[in-house]
Order: C-alpha cells, then sequence, then structure tokens
C-alpha cells in the first residue's frame, strides 16, 4: 500500500488498528524523554498528520481522526490540516473535549485504546485510564508507529556525548549527584530514575546533539545511592567524557537495555519517578519489580537547575553581552542593506544572524529555529519562513525577529520587532502597548509569596487595559547551556512556582492581530532580591540581555515617566555593555539607537 499522503497512512494505520484489536490509537507529540523538541526519529505525529507544531495529541477512530493543538498553533494547524478529514481541537477553547474525553466517548465498553508506551508519558496514561474505566474500556501498549513508518524515517541521533567542565558548570558530575541524593533523602526516596533528557544533561553535565538546537544526548539515568547508571549508546560516548563520568561514580549501560536492567534490579529502593517525565513503559517495569516502591512527585532537579548557580549566572552574562554584540551587527547590516536597495526575505535574517553568532569561538548551535516574521506572518506566533514559503521583506510595517543561541557558556532567547519604513497608527498603537507591557514585568517588585502566574498579570494589564491579551505564557525560563524553554517556573496564568533570586525568565509580551500584524519584544531577566523589611522579603528583575530596543514606533503620552525613566536608563546600560566590543562606526550607530526618549 502506498503511503505517500496522510490519507493514506490514515488508511494503513486503521488496516493496523483492526489486526491488533484496537478501536482508538493516539499518538502524542512526544520522544521516550518528554522532550519538547523532538529527534526526527520521533516526529511520528506529524508523518500521520501533517502538523509541526508541540505539545499536540493527535487521535484515530475507525471513524474519524482529530488533532489537540495550544493557542500558539491554531492559525498553523488549520493550514497545515486543511483538504484531510482531521478535525482541529483548539485546546482551552470553550466547548471543546479533553483528548480524555474524546477517545472515552469515541470507546465502547471491552474496547481498547492503543498507544506506544515508549512515547506516551505515565501523566497522560493515568489520566486516559481513569477516564477509560468509566467507560469499561482498557489500554493497550504497542508501537504501530514503528511498525507503519519504515521507510524513509529518520535514524535515531547518536551524536558524540560530551562533558561540560566544571569551569562553566559550576559543579562536578559527582558534586551533582551528591547534591540530588540528600534532596531524595528529604523527600523520602532512595533512588531516582531520571527520564527528562535537560535534568539529566544538568545533573551528569552531559551535552551531545542529538536534537535540533538543544545540546543534549538520549539517555536516561538510575541513581541509587551507591550508583549512578546511565543509558546511552556507549560507542558515542567519546573515551574523555567516558573515563570524566566513570571517575565521577557513574556507570555506563546500553541505552535500550534499560528496560531490561529495571527488571533484573534486585536491591531494594523508593524509586522517585516522575509521571510527567518518565514514559510508561519505563514505569511499568519499574512498578511490575517486587524489589522497588515507586512513588510519583516533581522532579527535584527540575529546581536545582532552574536556579542557577553563581558560576553559571557569570557565564551566562557573559554569553549575553557576545550575543548581544551578534545582534547589533545583525541590525547594521540588515537596515544598510534595505537602505541601498537590496532584495532581502526573512529567510536572509536568519542567514545574516547565523553568520555574526556562529563567528562567535564558543558558539555551538542557534538555541532553536529562527522565527523572522515579517508583517502579517508574525501574527502566528512559532511561524517558520521556508524556501518554499517566505516574505519579501518591504519598507513599511515590521519584521519580527525572535533568535537565539547556545554557546559554551550560556543560552540565549531574544525577540526584537523592527520598523522598516512608515508605520500605520494600529501598528504603533500595539508597539507601544507591548513595550509598556515588557517595561512593567522588567521593573516589577513583589513580595516572595508571589506565585508566578500573579507575577504573569503585571505583563498583560496594559494590554487587558486595551481588551486585548496573549494566548501563550509571558515568559519562561531558559536552560544554562541547554533547551531554550525549561521549568519549574514560567510566566503564565498556570504557573504556581514562586520565583526565586537566581531564576532566568524570559520577559515577552505581545500583541498578535491575525494576518495584520505581530509586535513581541522579548528580553531575558534573572530574578534578585531587592530587600527585607518588616513587610518580608521583596525581590524583582535584572536584564541579562542588552540591545536595543526601537523608539521610532513610540507613541507620544503613552508611557508613563517610570516607564520611560526605566527604557531610558536600560538603554544606558546598553551603550555602557556594548561600546567596547565596538568599532567606531558601530558605536556611533548605538549611540543613535540608545539616544535617550522624552514623554
Amino acid at each position: 500500500m502506498s503511503m505517500n499522503t496522510v490519507p493514506e497512512r490514515l488508511a494503513a494505520l486503521r488496516a493496523a488498528m483492526a489486526a491488533n484489536g484496537v478501536a482508538v490509537y493516539l499518538i502524542p507529540v512526544g520522544d521516550p524523554h518528554a522532550s519538547e523538541y523532538l529527534p526526527c526519529h520521533y516526529t511520528s505525529l506529524t508523518w500521520f498528520s501533517g502538523f509541526h507544531g508541540e505539545n499536540s495529541n493527535f487521535v484515530v477512530t475507525r471513524t474519524e481522526s482529530a488533532l489537540w493543538a495550544d493557542g500558539r498553533y491554531f492559525v498553523q494547524a488549520e493550514k497545515e490540516i486543511a483538504g484531510t478529514e482531521i478535525k482541529l481541537q483548539r485546546m482551552g477553547e470553550p466547548g471543546v473535549p479533553t483528548v480524555e474525553e474524546y477517545c472515552a466517548n469515541a470507546l465502547n465498553e471491552g474496547e481498547a485504546l492503543g498507544l506506544c508506551g515508549l512515547t506516551a508519558s505515565t501523566a497522560l496514561v493515568n489520566d486516559l485510564k481513569k477516564a477509560l474505566e468509566k467507560k469499561g474500556a482498557s489500554i493497550k501498549t504497542l508501537n504501530l508507529e514503528d511498525e507503519l513508518w519504515t521507510e524513509g524515517r529518520p535514524a535515531l541521533p547518536d551524536t558524540p556525548a560530551w562533558i561540560l567542565p566544571k569551569e562553566y558548570a559550576g559543579f562536578s558530575p559527582a558534586e551533582k549527584l551528591d547534591q540530588l541524593r540528600s534532596k531524595l533523602k528529604e523527600l523520602g526516596c532512595t533512588a531516582q530514575f531520571v527520564g527528562k533528557l535537560d535534568n539529566l544533561a544538568w545533573l551528569l553535565n552531559l551535552r551531545a546533539m542529538d536534537i535540533e538546537c538543544t545540546p543534549y544526548a538520549m539517555a536516561y539515568c538510575y541513581v541509587t545511592p551507591s550508583r549512578a547508571v546511565l543509558f546511552i549508546n556507549t560507542a558515542r560516548v567519546t573515551p574523555e567524557a567516558k573515563a570524566e563520568l566513570e571517575a565521577n561514580g557513574i556507570t555506563l549501560a546500553e541505552y535500550d537495555d534499560v528496560l531490561k536492567f529495571l527488571a533484573a534490579e534486585t536491591e531494594p529502593q523508593t524509586v522517585l519517578a516522575e509521571c510527567s517525565t518518565v514514559n510508561y513503559a519505563v514505569y511499568q517495569v519499574l512498578e511490575q519489580n517486587p524489589a522497588l516502591t515507586v512513588k510519583d512527585g516533581i522532579d527535584p532537579l527540575l529546581m536545582m537547575k532552574g536556579v542557577k548557580n553563581e558560576t553559571e549566572l557569570a557565564h551566562t552574562k557573559q554569553a549575553h553581552i557576545r550575543d548581544a554584540v551578534a545582534m547589533v551587527r545583525f541590525q547594521i547590516e540588515l537596515e544598510s542593506r534595505l537602505a541601498a536597495g537590496e532584495t532581502l526575505t526573512e529567510l536572509t535574517v536568519d542567514e545574516i544572524l547565523h553568520k555574526y553568532r556562529s563567528a562567535d569561538d564558543k558558539f555551538l548551535v542557534e538555541s532553536f529555529g529562527t522565527i523572522a516574521a515579517y508583517g502579517g506572518n508574525a501574527a502566528m506566533m512559532h511561524y517558520h519562513a521556508t524556501p518554499e514559503d517566505h516574505a519579501v521583506l518591504e519598507k513599511k510595517g515590521f519584521l519580527l525577529v525572535d533568535s537565539g543561541a547556545t554557546y559554551m557558556d550560556g543560552t540565549t532567547d531574544i525577540t526584537r520587532t523592527y520598523p522598516l519604513g512608515p508605520l500605520t497608527e494600529d501598528e504603533k498603537r500595539f508597539y507601544t502597548w507591548t513595550l509598556q507591557s515588557h517595561i512593567d514585568l522588567a521593573k516589577a517588585v513583589w513580595l516572595d509569596y508571589c506565585e508566578c502566574k500573579m507575577i504573569d498579570t503585571i505583563a498583560r494589564e496594559p494590554l487587558w487595559r486595551h481588551l486585548i491579551n496573549y494566548r501563550c505564557g509571558t515568559g519562561h525560563s531558559v536552560s544554562f547551556v541547554g533547551n531554550v524553554h525549561e521549568g519549574p517556573h514560567s510566566l503564565r496564568g498556570t504557573n504556581s512556582v514562586l520565583m526565586r533570586p537566581g531564576m532566568v525568565v524570559t520577559d515577552e509580551p505581545g500583541v498578535y492581530e491575525t494576518d495584520l500584524v505581530g509586535i513581541r519584544i522579548e528580553n531575558e531577566l534573572v530574578c534578585v532580591h531587592k530587600a527585607d523589611n518588616q513587610y518580608g522579603t521583596f525581590l524583582g528583575f535584572e536584564p541579562l540581555m542588552f540591545v536595543p530596543i526601537a523608539t521610532s514606533p513610540i507613541l507620544p503620552g503613552v508611557l508613563d515617566k517610570d516607564e520611560i525613566a526605566w527604557l531610558n536608563d536600560y538603554h544606558r546600560q546598553v551603550f555602557a555593555k556594548l561600546a567596547p566590543h565596538l568599532n567606531d562606526e558601530e558605536r556611533s550607530w548605538l549611540a543613535e539607537k540608545c539616544a535617550a526618549i522624552g514623554c
């Protein structure tokens, strides 16, 4: 059977479902490690449905199929599934069923839902079980993705694995393992199964290039009081890394042997395994082993790496200065080439940025695919220009550029919205309101009992006043030499984590008017201690990123005195920090961009 189109692939999937006795099949966006960005080998949801977004699920029944996408992807999803039978389920919108409700409705008593235990998180399976129990339906683990997607499927990644030196990381793997073991003791556990790649990378200072733009290795780690076993394709571990891991008390085992190893474990342990990040196949084996008591709980590594240590912070500040210099050089080149009448596209933006960033001797990789979006394209929050589909830049309107890089000493994420020529009144208004939101969060001060979701509202309030909102968080945590999105904290309406000094977070409010305009202004901030007094402990933010913010689109009379003072002070810092790294011509350009504005 030909399997070149989505309808053909769905027909083949339904035939395999029937042969395996499952009435419904669920494909999550996922790999065995609950990764946000996936190795190409695990992009099954895209292969079967045509949709390229994150944080989604695809369900196929005997007669219909449905795709769940969040607000960032509504526009993109509609385009990508157009012309197929697939129905878009807009997550979080009124009247839209959850994946669990939909699956339960689609199943009759005694029927089974199929899914791959390696790519489904235990938390997802537990939620499905609850919903299906009421219907008398069950879950069957099988891997129809592997069975059907054989032709042209990318291999499992196996890039060389290496160790980030302690001079950058601040602590050795042995020291971090000691920190983890004492945390586990506090939690009443003796062992932990680490499934999430960013947590594992931080714990062992392990890096590779298995995922596009994300310097991690596909691996698991099992930690007990006396052992730490790293499950990885051992052939790809450099001899230096192997020696260093062993010197730090870490044993190597083969990646594919993890289930066999856990099933054969005889040493009694109380094992912490976080349901949201440990896959169902692993969790089942842990639960079925009589020597092990499994305990679900938040992975303590999340908070341990979420609060950056002093060494990480010192290095990341240096990385951000060098990244800012690259951003300045990019903007100078962009402006001069446009002024010279060259034809530039959204793709040119990525080329110029890469040229300046990759010239840095500590550069590893872009931290995500550059989003260069001109005009109405910027209304799609995660728009990506392609050689087949991209816009030519014109001398009017806005160009939104969201980009970043990972260096040996830090990871960056920055967005600027550049005016390329005359702007409409609406464009100026939306830009000014977005900047107001950005500044209000950047200069916020709060008592340390405030949860992230409370701080999130500070950024939204200037837009809410005009009855506008953005369908995403205001900010996310950024790893140290790692993935561009991490936990445990994020500035969004659902996050109840308390911000703590040393946490890094982005400040990126925006206005997205479908097909018209998209505006976002983003810096990375670090949470700092402000003061202790009779009222408690006050916290605030300091910027990590120092790049000029366009002032020409600002509507007079909208920003208040404090907001103008913040912006002028920010630009003074930008000039002071970057000028020493620039030549005379670049410095005079920067002085102009950083000129103070009045009210």
